[in-house]
């Protein structure tokens, strides 16, 4: 009797296998390093924020891409945005995420995911009007859409799915509506799993906070958008609570770059009233640059039980990572034809910083141009000259301090666990280290590619005559 029921249980083991955790991951745009509390910002009030951090893991090293389509392209695919397809096989500032490439959404849905999208988009040509109406969430794994198609520098349409239902619709409640749409689709997904993707159309100016928070801030405008995006996530995980999911689900927020600085008088970090723009706090610069202060990014994850409360990881992280992690813990394949950059990070969440891969490299890229490279605490700053025409709009950066966009005559390393403000190159004291780094910069060149060549493993899904040599942008006449 007692082996037959030792066969029945093993026979039907995954039948009581533990359910699959929902996943909810909330990607603010524009939010600065220093714009959250446990961050130390010293005027902008997060407490539910701060909440989540003090549940759960703040991350000190963790990796956007300096610029919005760029930075969600990396995200949904888990590659940098030089290699994935786009469209036509252009290589555009905003990348038209090719239809072949696969996303989280559709990697989570093998495993019979619910998933929405409740935010912006902007994947498919940045655009509010002039979009590709086939390259939309619903065409990229996600079940249901609620959102826009891109970002709210004009105005912003918000689409049901592929129903355009509101032209022109009021910028100060977007962030209640995305998040009124995330919870409604969190009630009726409850009994799981679901994915919840809510990337909010705030702090990208133009801003705008609803009448409960406008003008309560003492950093302006700008922390009054904060701090509704701050309650957006308390309403979350208040709902989370109500359904008795905190135990079943992870939820992660991050920015996917670095403060608009030309949104500050004199390109500083907001730290006025006026200042439209966040602020980066140690770090140097702010988006639309590979300096520190463009690409790292404030991150939190919270999944009670499973990630260490309290805890504070330092360990090199990217938004790369969030695909094959979450497919880990959601039993998912990764796509096995493709070169995938992420790496699975779950024993992070799970506080298990030991087991951190001390070789990780993470690859700063702006646009087409490998500007530098890290490997644990060092960092090599490319070489390159003023004004580089293959970035063509961007080739003089009109976002940053003028300081921080001049030409980089010779290599420069910093030592990042010293130096957070990179003020200190110590390339001289450390060829070895330089050397080193610089190989690493060129492996990448072979594999992913740069402004002039195409990495072997960069992804083109269109007919063309011939593999190009360079990558093919609209800006650059060949």
């Amino acid at each position: 009797m007692c082996r037959l029921l030792f066969i029945v249980l093993v026979t039907c083991g995954p039948l009581f296998a533990a359910p699959k955790p929902n996943f909810i991951l909330i990607f603010a745009d524009d939010q600065g390093y220093e714009d959250i509390g446990c961050y130390g910002s010293p005027m902008i009030k997060t407490p539910n924020l701060d909440r989540l951090a003090k549940e759960g893991m703040r991350f000190t090293d963790f990796y956007a891409q300096p610029i919005c389509g760029p930075s969600r392209a990396a995200l949904m695919t888990g590659c940098y945005p030089l290699r994935v397809a786009e469209r036509a096989n252009l290589k555009n500032i905003h990348p038209h995420l090719h239809s072949k490439e696969i996303t989280l959404a559709e990697v989570l849905k093998t495993q019979g995911y619910a998933t929405g999208c409740f935010g912006k988009w902007d994947l498919g040509k940045h655009s509010q009007r002039d979009f590709h109406r086939d390259l939309q969430p619903n065409d990229q794994g996600f079940d249901s859409f609620f959102g826009t198609p891109t970002s709210n520098d004009g105005f912003v349409d918000l689409y049901r799915n592929r129903e355009r239902i509101e032209e022109k619709a009021p910028m100060a409640t977007l962030t209640k509506v995305y998040t009124d749409e995330a919870i409604k689709f969190i009630r009726q997904h409850k009994e799981g799993p679901f994915f919840v993707y809510l990337p909010h159309t705030m702090p990208h100016t133009r801003l705008a906070a609803s009448k409960q928070f406008a003008g309560k801030s003492p950093r302006g405008l700008y922390g009054d958008v904060i701090e509704e995006i701050d309650f957006s996530v308390g309403r979350i995980v208040e709902a989370v609570k109500a359904l008795k999911l905190e135990e079943k689900t992870y939820l992660f927020y991050t920015s996917d770059n670095g403060p608009w600085l030309v949104k500050n008088k004199g390109f500083v970090d907001g730290d006025q009233a006026p200042h439209h723009g966040g602020s980066a706090g140690p770090l140097r610069s702010g988006k639309v640059s590979t300096w520190e202060g463009g690409v790292r990014v404030p991150a939190i994850a919270w999944a009670p039980g499973r990630v260490p409360a309290g805890s504070v990881c330092s360990k090199l992280a990217t938004t790369m990572d969030l695909l094959p992690t979450f497919a880990k813990l959601a039993g998912a394949k990764i796509p096995e034809d493709r070169v995938i950059d992420g790496e699975d990070i779950s024993h992070l969440f799970e506080g298990k910083f030991d087991r951190a891969d001390p070789e990780k490299a993470y690859f700063y890229y702006f646009l087409t141009h490998l500007q530098g490279v890290r490997q644990g605490n060092w960092k090599l700053v490319l070489a390159r000259p003023e004004n580089p025409r293959w970035l063509g709009p961007h080739a003089k950066n009109r976002h940053i301090h003028p300081r921080d966009d001049g030409a980089i005559e010779e290599a420069q390393l910093f030592d990042l666990e010293r130096d957070l403000g990179e003020g200190n190159n110590v390339a001289k004291q450390h060829p070895g280290v330089v050397k080193k780094l610089r190989a690493l910069a060129e492996s990448a060149r072979k594999d992913i590619g740069d402004h002039n060549r195409v990495g072997k493993n960069m992804r083109f899904f269109d007919p063309q005559e011939k593999r190009p040599e360079v990558p093919n942008t609209p800006w650059v006449k060949r």
